[in-house]
């Protein structure tokens, strides 16, 4: 029984790190740059948000505040969706 129960937390030590992989979160911040040509944004927390080939960048500019859900994977923040909060309108007339 014993090793049983050593052989069953040294599997869960060594999958630990795989948990740790890819771990889903989610940021609301607003756009400060905008890539679509490197598939990225990059949010006014710093940190650059990696999109997938098929996103849609239509309405995505400086200013927007979103909600980001994204998964992080090799120290890269994939988004999985992308919400907008509030479009900045300055600038623009009705």
């Amino acid at each position: 029984m014993r090793f049983f129960v050593a052989t069953l937390l040294a599997a869960a030590s060594i999958l630990a790190p795989v948990v740790g992989y890819a771990e889903s979160a989610d940021v609301e911040a607003t756009i400060q740059k905008v890539d679509a040509k490197n598939l990225s944004i990059v949010l006014d927390d710093g940190k650059s948000y990696h999109a997938p080939h098929d996103f849609d960048f239509t309405g995505l500019e400086a200013g927007v505040k979103v909600i980001v859900f994204y998964t992080e994977m090799d120290g890269k923040r994939v988004i999985n969706d992308l919400d907008i909060v509030h479009h900045n309108n300055f600038g623009k007339t009705a």
